[in-house]
C-alpha cells in the first residue's frame, strides 16, 4: 500500500490564529536541518506514526528533495522516493480537480493507495473514484493542525478494512 505524503499543512501546520506548538529535535541538528525556520512546528514523534502504519512512503509535495533533505532526517525516515509533478494543467484548475490528482493515480499505476493533504476535494475524490482500479483513500487534513491522533484512527481504520482487517 503506497501512502502519498504532502507536507505544507499536513506534517507543517499553517494558518491557525495563535502560536503553535514547537517541538525539539531528538539529535543535534546539522546541514539544512538546523536552519530551517518552520521545521520546529513538525512534531518530530510523525515520523514513527507513519512508519507504523506499514506503507510504502512517498513524498507527495512540491518540497521536492528538500522533503528527503530536511523532513526526512527530522522524522527519523530513511530517503523517500518523491513525486514529480508535470507543468500544470489549465483543465484540471477549472473543473476544480486538484492538481496532484491525475500525476498520484499515475504514480500508484493501479495499485491501492492514501493520500494524505489538506486540499483534498470531493472532486478529487470523485476523479479517483472513476478512474482508479484499486482501493484509494484521499484525506484531508486540517491545515491549521496538520495530522493528528484522529487523522491516524481514520488511516489505522481504513488500513485494517483495506488489508482485509489482518
Amino acid at each position: 500500500m503506497i501512502l502519498f505524503l504532502d507536507v505544507d499543512g499536513t506534517l507543517l501546520p499553517f494558518g491557525a490564529a495563535g502560536p503553535y506548538p514547537l517541538y525539539e529535535p531528538a539529535f543535534p541538528l546539522t546541514g539544512p536541518v538546523a536552519g530551517h525556520p518552520l521545521l520546529a512546528r513538525v512534531d518530530p514523534a510523525l515520523g514513527a506514526r507513519l512508519t507504523s502504519l506499514g506503507c510504502a512512503l512517498v513524498w507527495a509535495t512540491t518540497w521536492d528533495d528538500d522533503a528527503n533533505a530536511v523532513l526526512a532526517p527530522w522524522l527519523g525516515l530513511p530517503r523517500l522516493p518523491l513525486v514529480e509533478w508535470p507543468d500544470p494543467d489549465d483543465e484540471e484548475e477549472r473543473s476544480g480537480l486538484h492538481w496532484k490528482t491525475r500525476s498520484l493515480v499515475s504514480w500508484a499505476a493501479g495499485r491501492p493507495f492514501v493520500w494524505v493533504d489538506d486540499e483534498i476535494t470531493d472532486t478529487d475524490r470523485a476523479w479517483v473514484a472513476a478512474r482508479h482500479p484499486e482501493l484509494a483513500l484521499l484525506h484531508r487534513v486540517d491545515r491549521q493542525v496538520g495530522l493528528t491522533e484522529a487523522d491516524f484512527a481514520v488511516l489505522e481504520e481504513w488500513l485494517t478494512r483495506a488489508r482485509g482487517g489482518r
